[in-house]
């Protein structure tokens, strides 16, 4: 059985309202009402634009939403990553198909640590995912790749299932150090985990993260290919062959399935796009991945 796609969409700590919150996951939650084909794309539109919901009430009785996403349901895995405060609202109010991943976890159990959140804590909740690792905590909380191997390990013995970020700065790409700099971050997590079924390796470069810029299909591509191929060869060939690696660093509607046509690309890790209407589309890049 192939890899499944994975779409990630992380909120960060962007400044939202409650009110905002319910509205931009109303797309997605069990309950959707029949609305019609031509209004989809202008009411998920205005939905992410915070526009009044009676949109949904307007229309004639064409398509079921429901079922329109449930079509992705075999080939696709969705997972979104609001603030921690909005958790269990997100949860709460998501379809059963889609997930919720906490920013970021602490390394051990809790304890006098103020401001982290354990990963006993997230099982409580019944959050299933977490990323960590990602480039903006490397650079700002100065997390080592060693500490993020270590929190890899520890949310794996606890049940989270873990998005694991690596990637490289503007510098290390024009140093031509890009494989080396990914293949070390992945080996700080190697060294501490030994099942990796629960595991999604993110390739973000740091220098596309946010700023527009992008890899193109194949400069992504290959890095794919270099890190399948050290997985491979220090791992093992299994591993190599199942582990999903997804890409993030300025992923949009427009070149999400360029990406996704590439062979080794496994799905994306979203950042300010998954806030915007445009994540749907980013979704259904998932077909480009069934029809290759």
């Amino acid at each position: 059985m192939g890899r499944k796609f994975f779409v990630g969409g992380n909120w960060k700590c962007v400044s939202i309202h409650l009110f905002d919150v319910m509205r931009m996951i109303d797309p997605f939650v069990v309950d959707l009402l029949f609305i019609s084909a031509d209004l989809v794309s202008d009411l998920l539109f205005n939905l992410f634009l915070l526009v009044d919901l009676m949109l949904f009430y307007v229309s004639h009785i064409e398509i079921d939403v429901f079922l329109w996403i449930s079509m992705l349901r075999d080939i696709i895995k969705v997972v979104v990553s609001p603030p921690y405060v909005f958790l269990p609202l997100v949860k709460g109010s998501l379809r059963s198909d889609f997930h919720v991943a906490a920013q970021n976890c602490w390394v051990s159990k809790g304890g006098a640590y103020t401001g982290e959140v354990s990963a006993e804590m997230l099982v409580d909740l019944n959050v299933p995912w977490v990323i960590l690792g990602h480039s903006e905590r490397r650079a700002l909380l100065n997390e080592s790749s060693e500490f993020v191997g270590d929190k890899v390990a520890y949310a794996l013995s606890k049940g989270l299932k873990v998005i694991a970020c690596i990637g490289e700065t503007l510098e290390q790409r024009e140093a031509g150090t890009t494989v080396d700099v990914v293949a070390a971050q992945t080996k700080a997590i190697a060294a501490k985990i030994s099942d990796w079924t629960n595991v999604v390796l993110a390739y973000e470069p740091v220098w596309a993260i946010g700023t527009g810029k992008v890899a193109s299909p194949a400069q992504a591509q290959e890095v794919h290919v270099e890190l399948r191929k050290w997985l491979k060869a220090n791992v093992n060939a299994d591993v190599a062959a199942s582990t999903r690696i997804i890409y993030g660093g300025s992923v949009n509607g427009g070149n999400c399935k360029d990406l996704a046509s590439q062979p080794d690309i496994d799905g994306f890790l979203v950042g300010g796009a998954s806030l915007k209407p445009e994540f749907i589309d980013i979704i259904k890049s998932a077909e480009t991945k069934k029809n290759a």
